[in-house]
């Protein structure tokens, strides 16, 4: 990928990364969504990560970005999951500030101003949404707060609600991250491990209208325990340093 330059004119503008696989239903609504919603001083882009999707969603964001400038889609040529998403578009991006959302339309993206308006550059510099009011099936949601219990007990992260796709962060601090996959459900403590403040903001929660979810319980199971462990190594041998030029 080539160099990126960042637009750093505004600290408040952010780049709004969305990873999608076979949304074709929902994607192009949630982007217009956005772009309908977001102020111009705060919208500077539109980033839609493609992950090798088979249904149409990508000619339909296409034609969108014909008349919306701000509209950018990138496109995984195998599919490498969400996390790989997630650091395509953060490492695409031209805003230092980044705001994600998942593609499949359940994170209202007029909640996006508020997570901005509590972040600071003085720390916190992740602000994450916590579903007030989940809109899922009563297995995914007890099994959700199980899975939240459980990880903040090992990691000490302090988030209630680290599966909401919801976030705003620093792109830098998050491309300095060790990536592996599974990383996007462990941002907010990996961000405390290597030295930035986190807070978190009640966001709305909508039901999916198109496709099925790409997740079940069994398969986070399945995926969440070695994850859970290799970053509880990471967090623990984490040791976040900052240097200074003498002058």
């Amino acid at each position: 990928m080539a160099e990126v330059t960042l637009d750093t004119t505004s600290k408040r503008m952010i780049s709004l990364v969305i990873p999608a696989f076979n949304e074709a239903g929902n994607i192009e609504v949630l982007v217009q969504e956005a772009l309908d919603l977001l102020p111009d001083d705060l919208l500077g882009e539109v980033i839609v990560v493609d992950d090798c999707s088979t249904d149409d969603g990508v000619a339909r964001l296409r034609a969108l970005s014909a008349r919306e400038p701000r509209l950018r889609v990138l496109r995984h040529a195998v599919n490498a999951g969400q996390s790989a998403s997630v650091r395509s578009g953060v490492a695409a991006a031209r805003y230092p500030l980044i705001a994600t959302l998942d593609g499949d339309g359940q994170n209202p993206p007029g909640d996006i101003p508020a997570l901005v308006a509590a972040y600071d550059p003085a720390g916190p510099q992740l602000v994450g949404g916590v579903r007030a009011k989940r809109r899922d099936t009563w297995s995914k949601r007890t099994a959700s707060r199980l899975a939240n219990a459980l990880r903040r007990r090992i990691l000490h992260d302090d988030c209630p609600d680290t599966g909401c796709g919801l976030k705003v962060f620093e792109r830098d601090r998050h491309l300095a991250l060790p990536f592996f996959h599974g990383q996007h459900r462990y941002l907010p403590a990996l961000f405390r491990a290597y030295g930035a403040a986190t807070a978190y903001v009640p966001i709305g929660d909508r039901p999916r209208q198109h496709g099925a979810s790409k997740y079940t319980n069994w398969r986070r199971g399945l995926q969440g325990v070695p994850d859970l462990m290799g970053v509880r190594w990471l967090v623990m041998r984490a040791r976040p340093v900052g240097a200074q030029e003498v002058s």
